[in-house]
């Protein structure tokens, strides 16, 4: 722990872990941007980018089950070092096929269901240290900070991926991607991390480590409802447009420089926010959560409406701005709330819950859309369900919205 009264930036540890973080998510998003512009561009096949989409996320998913479990039992600085070094293997590998123009789409969809399994281990591991690293008092900030940052990393990269292939080509994309992921590894080389020592020290099978955690969060109402929140904003918000935004900025006519605006504006709103709960204290963190979740989607649905690639970005600031009132809080009271033995876990089912839903809606996106209905509608379609959903936890999550902590 750091020393009372010691800003949380001259924490080493800390410090060590989001330059890790940033790079990491940084990477990881500017592989799916850049795979997302190769099968599209390069291949000509649109008609599969929602099957790649899949096949990059559903292993990441299955496996993040796992990787909560590893988190709770093993040196979580070994386990995020190990999922670099591995994942920079696979970027070189693609990296050197689609250079040597080797590369086939079976190959292609292989490597790339690797590389999205491997990411299922690093985010339970780095999130569930932040509790082992800073002070309670300090949590709130440290999410913010570390949410924040892993949220624009992961919409930064696109941007940067963006201006890679307008100006170079998509090799040259995933080569930068290779060693972002390789600085990721350098920051959390296990001897430069100072963390304690594995606190579940019972020993039980993967299974029964998994059911002990599912229990957990079974048996609390506010992980409960705060996973509705964060499955709502994932699946209705984030993760359409994960798969929008490249779809509209085709369909108007545009180029890699504007999908990158469209991302550093959702980037840039969300920076915005976490500059704003870094700096002032949440005691309702719930209220603060759904609320934000409520102005999300108000946003997201008039976003549904406009056709312009100049109104759009402005739209997106102010949608990753309420994004940010969504997660932070939610995290920050989960990691206060829980015990730290099974942390590793509780991580684990929130991002299984939170992304779980994200290659659904790729594939329901991509469905909808080839049948001849208008990304447009489509937006508009999952933007009312989602706004159903939050008004009817809004009135029912009475106790959720008054929890203090």
């Amino acid at each position: 722990m750091t020393e009372q009264h010691t800003s949380i930036f001259k924490n080493k540890t800390y410090m060590l872990l989001l330059l890790a973080g940033i790079f990491a998510v940084t990477g990881f998003s500017m592989f799916l941007t850049t795979t997302s512009w190769y099968v599209i561009r390069t291949l000509g096949m649109p008609e599969m980018l929602g099957l790649v989409l899949i096949v990059v996320t559903v292993p990441r998913l299955v496996m993040m089950i796992y990787g909560g479990v590893l988190a709770d039992n093993y040196k979580k600085s070994t386990i995020m070092f190990g999922t670099n070094i591995t994942q920079a293997v696979l970027l070189a590998l693609i990296t050197i096929f689609i250079f040597t123009d080797i590369m086939t789409l079976g190959w292609f969809l292989v490597l790339a269901g690797l590389f999205g399994m491997l990411d299922a281990f690093f985010g339970p591991a780095s999130t569930s240290m932040i509790p082992k690293i800073v002070e309670r008092r300090q949590l709130q900030k440290a999410n913010a900070y570390f949410q924040g940052v892993d949220q624009i990393s992961f919409l930064l990269g696109p941007m940067l991926a963006g201006v890679i292939m307008e100006f170079g080509s998509v090799t040259m994309s995933f080569m930068v991607g290779f060693i972002l992921v390789i600085l990721s590894a350098v920051f959390v080389f296990p001897p430069l991390i100072k963390e304690g020592p594995v606190e579940n020290t019972v020993k039980q099978t993967p299974l029964q480590n998994f059911t002990e955690g599912f229990n957990y969060v079974r048996k609390s109402n506010f992980l409960i409802i705060g996973i509705i929140v964060l499955v709502t904003l994932n699946f209705f918000v984030f993760g359409t447009l994960h798969i929008a935004v490249p779809f509209l900025t085709d369909l108007y006519g545009g180029t890699p420089i504007n999908l990158s605006i469209m991302e550093m504006s959702l980037s840039l709103g969300m920076l915005i926010g976490t500059v704003v709960l870094g700096s002032y204290y949440i005691k309702r963190k719930g209220a603060v959560a759904i609320y934000g979740l409520l102005v999300t989607l108000i946003i997201y649905i008039v976003f549904s409406f406009v056709e312009s690639l100049s109104v759009l970005p402005v739209l997106l600031f102010f949608i990753g701005l309420a994004m940010s009132f969504v997660f932070i809080p939610f995290f920050t009271a989960t990691q206060e709330i829980t015990e730290n033995r099974m942390m590793g876990r509780v991580m684990s089912l929130i991002f299984l819950a939170m992304n779980g839903f994200d290659p659904i809606a790729y594939a329901i996106v991509g469905i909808l859309t080839s049948i001849g209905i208008s990304i447009q509608l489509v937006l508009l379609g999952f933007g009312i369900i989602g706004l159903i959903i939050t008004l009817t936890v809004l009135i029912k999550a009475k106790e959720f919205r008054k929890l203090e902590t």
